[in-house]
């Protein structure tokens, strides 16, 4: 029997900015992961945009993590001299219906506490975007682009500088608890290790990690989101994106730039069931109908780039649903901490996020 202060399931961003985290206060954790290395999902299948907060309802986590994350990431990009680039985003009206919108975004966004914001005429848009088609923007500029690989293994080095376990291809199939202390068996071996706190970070499958416990009241819905690139338009130099879904089930085809300058565009939303990460070559319609509202644009110069998966607390045609990161005292389980449906922009929110679970622990 292995003995830990903290066992953590998952080995994605979220679960590593915990590990970190938590490894300067407790000696002796275990991080789980069943793929063979770390963030092989969710955490590394995304636009790689750094979030402002704008979106989210106002009092939400996502609003507040968000807020937080943001000013806490850009410290630690800088901090380690990591590749980014804070290039801010126009979200931008082609209609005036749309224009009027952009109104209840500025406002949502001020309460969220986003700075620097400001709504922009068509002609300043041009000014920044000549190529893009709008009756104006909201300009954004907190928001920015980052190169998540790069963070993710940052995260991991400074995990195992500081003492913490990673175990690769292990797999949690049960948990239970006795006399205050989780007992998690791994499959591989099988083998059982136990601690007295466990953080459930396994993303696409933390319901079921949930389940494990005796947890039943999540159920995670996967959508899936498909990317296309072009090589028509270079070094766009900022992030530009249409007024998001009323229901904000996603934010609606976008624009994103790599570091390179390259530009992609997605990703759309679409609720599966299984884990299958081709795209739909059918679905470059749905693109092209999209991005030819803001761009001169030919279907030939549309391609296939990636996709990603996000673990939704929504179903198909509900409103959004906040992030559950949760200290299940209140059903018995105390220190099982649940983080369910952290999707975007829950890369943003890593560092929030770790010191927000950090204060759930009960000593």
């Amino acid at each position: 029997m292995y003995n830990f202060d903290v066992i953590i399931i998952g080995a994605g961003i979220i679960g590593l900015s915990i590990a970190e985290k938590l490894s300067k206060k407790y000696k002796n954790i275990l991080i789980i992961e069943k793929e063979k290395s770390f963030g092989h999902h969710t955490s590394s299948r995304n636009s790689e945009v750094i979030h402002s907060g704008i979106y989210y309802p106002t009092g939400s986590l996502k609003a507040k993590l968000c807020t937080e994350g943001n000013e806490l990431l850009y410290s630690f990009l800088k901090k380690y001299k990591l590749p980014y680039r804070k290039s801010g985003k126009l979200i931008i009206a082609t209609n005036s219906f749309e224009k009027s919108f952009l109104n209840e975004l500025l406002e949502r966004g001020k309460a969220n506490g986003v700075c620097g914001l400001k709504i922009i005429s068509e002609a300043e848009v041009k000014k920044l975007e000549p190529d893009f088609k709008t009756k104006g923007a909201l300009y954004v500029p907190s928001a920015g682009i980052m190169d998540t690989h790069s963070i993710l293994k940052k995260m991991e080095d400074l995990v195992f500088h500081n003492d913490a376990i990673i175990s690769y291809n292990t797999e949690a199939t049960n948990i239970k608890k006795e006399n205050g202390v989780y007992f998690v068996t791994i499959k591989q071996e099988p083998f059982v290790v136990s601690g007295k706190v466990v953080i459930n970070a396994a993303g696409l499958w933390s319901d079921k990690v949930a389940k494990m416990v005796g947890i039943n009241d999540y159920e995670l819905h996967w959508c899936k989101g498909e990317y296309f690139k072009t090589a028509k338009f270079k070094n766009v130099k900022h992030l530009v994106y249409p007024i998001p879904d009323p229901n904000m089930v996603y934010l609606g085809i976008h624009t994103r730039t790599n570091l390179n300058g390259d530009l992609f565009f997605g990703p759309n939303a679409n609720y599966v069931k299984n884990l299958d990460y081709s795209v739909n070559e059918e679905n470059k319609l749905e693109f092209f109908n999209s991005i030819k509202r803001f761009l001169d644009i030919n279907m030939e110069d549309i391609s296939i780039d990636t996709s990603g998966i996000r673990p939704k607390l929504q179903k198909e045609g509900d409103a959004q649903k906040d992030f559950v990161i949760k200290n299940e005292l209140d059903k018995g389980f105390k220190n099982f901490i649940n983080l369910i449906g952290i999707e975007s922009p829950g890369f943003t929110c890593c560092l929030s996020i770790a010191n927000h679970v950090e204060n759930l622990i009960e000593e």
